[in-house]
């Protein structure tokens, strides 16, 4: 199954997948589909077997993730 990560801005979708690539992570900017926004903007998909390894992630660097979303 893969998931999703969205943001508010384009910053924070860019330091989402540095940090998580980083920590060796397997994330992929995407662009948000249309499903979950007709406006323009980025997403980051990754495994959901790794969401609990990037949600603390996530909190540890202060990363403002809009909403995770499972497809």
């Amino acid at each position: 199954m893969e998931c999703l990560a969205t943001f508010d801005t384009t910053h924070m979708a860019l330091f989402f997948e540095k940090s998580c690539r980083a920590s060796g992570l397997n994330v992929k900017i995407i662009p948000v589909p249309r499903q979950l926004s007709a406006s323009c903007g980025l997403a980051c998909s990754y495994p959901c077997a790794d969401e609990e390894r990037i949600k603390a992630l996530v909190s540890e660097r202060e990363i403002e993730v809009g909403e995770y979303h499972k497809l």
